[in-house]
């Protein structure tokens, strides 16, 4: 990774706005970075104010897409193939990933640019990015009796790893809609960033 002229890929998915806690972490993620790499280029996407087109049987089938869902959809891909450092907002909706996060994703799976069938079997194309998600949840998953239930982090695995991606952190802030507990996930998670930017 050449560390002069690093390029960000920063992504939200929340549709919560100013209450969205990933949209925070997130923010405070590729301020991080940034101060890492002063010469960080960013480009940032926001998935829920300007989603892209779900996958038809159209699009499927090789059957044209308007010109702006065909442009938009080129857009993501190209951005994702560019980017050195992806930092993805996740929020959990319903135990996995919100459908404009899946959107994004059936964008850039794509195959003979991100990944590729070969007499072994699959690979992936885009082993050379780092990966931040910054995942966060209403209640407690991770090793309790509803880690069964998230769909939300194990998709983001499978997927990132299908692509050839083995450098994944995730910053997660569970417990966010506990009132409770809310303040000590923010703070724990804010340590997991604090650890990124030392």
């Amino acid at each position: 990774m050449n560390t002069t002229s690093l390029r960000l890929l920063h992504l939200d998915s929340s549709i919560t706005g100013e209450n969205s806690v990933s949209r925070l972490l997130t923010a405070e993620v590729v301020a991080a970075e940034q101060h890492l790499h002063p010469q960080l280029s960013v480009t940032y996407r926001d998935l829920a104010a300007q989603p892209l087109a779900h996958l038809s049987a159209g699009h499927l089938a090789g059957s044209p897409e308007t010109a702006a869902e065909r442009a938009a959809g080129a857009a993501a891909l190209e951005e994702f193939l560019a980017a050195d450092i992806v930092v993805i907002g996740a929020p959990m909706y319903n135990f996995g990933i919100p459908s404009q996060l899946k959107a994004w994703f059936d964008r850039v799976a794509v195959a003979g640019k991100t990944f590729e069938y070969t007499s072994s079997g699959p690979r992936g194309l885009a082993g050379n990015k780092r990966v931040i998600v910054v995942s966060s949840r209403g209640g407690a998953y991770a090793q309790t009796p509803l880690e069964v239930l998230d769909h939300q982090e194990s998709y983001l695995r499978a997927v990132l790893g299908f692509l050839g991606i083995t450098d994944i952190t995730f910053v997660r802030a569970e417990n966010t809609s506990r009132a409770a507990l809310r303040a000590a996930s923010l703070a724990a998670a804010r340590s997991q960033i604090a650890q990124l930017a030392a």
